[in-house]
């Protein structure tokens, strides 16, 4: 019996790296270009696990500047996800605004 591989289970998370830095004036503009996105990936109350990580590193592979929704948590448990996020995936936090995270990582 031949077994069926997805997507998912081809796709992997890259090595632990280092967040990206952005100047004032890239962040500015990467804040303008999020304005009309729409969340792409959400974290519920298991908060950040593999498969959250996963989708988000689908989601900027494919298109490099992300919004991210939390669920739960205060400002401080939101900042420190943001932080481990792109240290993991090696990105940069753009902007945050209350449960909305945005994340860039040029292709």
């Amino acid at each position: 019996m031949k077994s069926s591989t997805s997507a998912t289970s081809e796709l992997k998370l890259p090595p632990p790296g280092r967040a990206l830095s952005l100047t004032p004036a890239e962040r500015s503009a990467l804040r303008a270009r999020a304005h009309a996105l729409h969340p792409v990936v959400m974290a519920g109350q298991g908060g950040l696990t593999d498969a959250v990580l996963l989708e988000l590193e689908r989601a900027l592979r494919a298109h490099e500047l992300i919004k991210f929704k939390v669920a739960e948590g205060d400002r401080a448990a939101r900042e420190a996800m943001l932080a481990a996020v792109c240290a993991r995936l090696s990105a940069a936090p753009v902007q945050q605004i209350g449960r909305i995270l945005v994340l860039y990582r040029p292709k």
